[in-house]
Order: C-alpha cells, then sequence, then structure tokens
C-alpha cells in the first residue's frame, strides 16, 4: 500500500482481489486448521486491513469493492473446503456492509460475489462437476473473468454513485 500510495497522487478506486487457494497444488493437502488460518489472514485479515488504510486515504468519491463469493450469500456449499471459504467470505461481506456505513458518504464500499467463474479451477474442474454447474446456471455457462471485471467497471464508475453496502451475486442466476 506504502508503494502505491507513494506512486500515485490519489487512489480513487481499491480492489480487494488476494486469496488463498486452498483446493489446488500443494495448498490442497494442507490440514484443515492451516487453511483456515490462511484464509483468515489474506482473504478476511487483509481485506479488513487494506480497506482501512486505503479509505483513509482516498478523496470524497473513492470506491473500495471486495471480493466475497455468490455461496456465502445464498445457499452455501457442502464439504471441509466450502464450509472454511464461505465462512471467511461471509465476514468478508458483513465486514464491507460495516464499513460501507463507516466511511459513508467520501467512499462507497461494495462486494462482488463471483459464482463458479472459468479460471484456471473451472478448465481443470472434473468434467462432469462442469457440466452440471453449466446445466445448473440459469444462463448456461461458467462466468469468465470480464463478467466479474464489467461489474467491478460499473460498481467503480459515476453510475453507481448511490450504491453502497451492496453485494453483487455474479452467478448467472444461480441462486441454490
Amino acid at each position: 500500500m506504502r508503494e502505491a500510495f507513494a506512486a500515485l497522487d490519489n487512489v480513487d478506486v481499491w480492489v480487494n482481489n488476494a486469496g488463498v487457494d486452498v483446493v489446488t497444488g500443494e495448498a490442497a493437502r494442507w490440514p484443515g486448521e492451516r487453511k483456515l488460518q490462511a484464509l483468515l489472514e489474506l482473504d478476511l485479515k487483509a481485506t479488513i486491513r487494506c480497506s482501512r488504510l486505503v479509505a483513509a486515504r482516498m478523496r470524497p468519491g473513492g470506491c473500495i469493492l471486495n471480493v466475497g463469493w455468490d455461496h456465502a450469500t445464498i445457499d452455501g456449499m457442502a464439504g471441509d473446503d466450502p464450509e472454511l471459504f464461505a465462512a471467511v467470505k461471509a465476514g468478508v461481506l458483513g465486514f464491507s456492509k460495516s464499513f460501507a456505513r463507516s466511511v459513508a458518504p467520501d467512499v462507497r464500499v461494495n462486494v462482488l460475489c463471483p459464482g463458479w467463474i472459468e479460471t484456471a479451477f473451472g478448465a481443470g474442474a472434473d468434467r462432469d462437476f462442469y457440466a452440471k454447474v453449466q446445466a445448473d446456471t440459469p444462463l448456461g455457462r461458467w462466468g469468465r473473468p470480464h463478467d466479474v471485471a464489467g461489474a467491478a467497471v460499473w460498481l467503480a464508475s459515476p453510475a453507481a454513485a448511490f450504491v453502497t453496502g451492496q453485494a453483487i451475486n455474479l452467478n448467472g442466476g444461480a441462486v441454490g
């Protein structure tokens, strides 16, 4: 953050999108407690810390976008890893809604809650699981990174100047 503020006169939009992948690679073999600790540190605590630091430096009209998960806002998902991820992302959602009230009217804070997005995880997903997600999604496909980026651009724009404390589910209509 020091580097960002040193390089820029001001930060108008800040996106907290860092996250720990605990389902692929070496981290998939970590014990549950280690996964939880990593998720809490990066996905939740870093979001809180960065949001507070950047909001204190933003001029009026600034926008913070935090990244959650649609399963934390709608129906959840069974399994050890999804339980941990949903709990942490629900924390991001709760913090963001409260923080939006704390920094209003100068800074807007919203949450992007992607569902199944065709990133490396989606590309490497079991083909039966991939097909089930696609069939269960009313728009008939997995999301793409540009779907999330488009929503972020809109939320950061003057067109969304009256939107704060909201969670936007980006999931092709899948609600449970």
